[in-house]
């Protein structure tokens, strides 16, 4: 399968950005929201079959020594084949002096684990829905 990684967010159909995610059972909001995140975003990598959006991620960093990654998702129909990897291997090509963090969906750590990501020992976070970060077993 020929693959088209696209760097930028130009011609990116947020609409599928929001249903991808949706139905992966991230965060997902309108299109919009997407767009304005994704665009204000250091690193952002979309990959496409012909024209059909398969994945993406992007990340936050300062360019030089801090990076953190979000929004990696690769649509059902396209799971199991290293898309996932090759999201991974562009955003961090792209900040290649940073150390990186993340938070995975809980039972995606292993994905990233073979990545050559570790767990952190001091993670916190603050959430602007507590409590359904904790339904959602993201914290304690």
């Amino acid at each position: 399968m020929e693959l088209d990684i696209r760097l930028s967010c130009e011609n990116i159909d947020w609409s599928m950005v929001a249903a991808t995610l949706q139905a992966v059972g991230m965060a997902h909001h309108a299109p919009v929201v997407h767009k304005r995140a994704f665009e204000a975003s250091h690193t952002t990598v979309f990959v496409f079959h012909a024209k059909e959006l398969l994945g993406f991620g992007r990340a936050l960093s300062d360019g030089e020594y801090q990076a953190a990654i979000y929004d990696v998702a690769v649509h059902p129909t396209a799971q199991g084949k290293g898309i996932g990897k090759l999201i991974i291997e562009n955003i961090l090509n792209r900040i290649p002096t940073c150390n990186v963090i993340l938070y995975a969906a809980p039972g995606k750590e292993g994905f990233y684990r073979r990545l050559a990501f570790r767990r952190l020992k001091t993670g916190m976070a603050l959430f602007t829905d507590p409590a359904g970060m904790a339904d959602k077993r993201f914290t304690e």
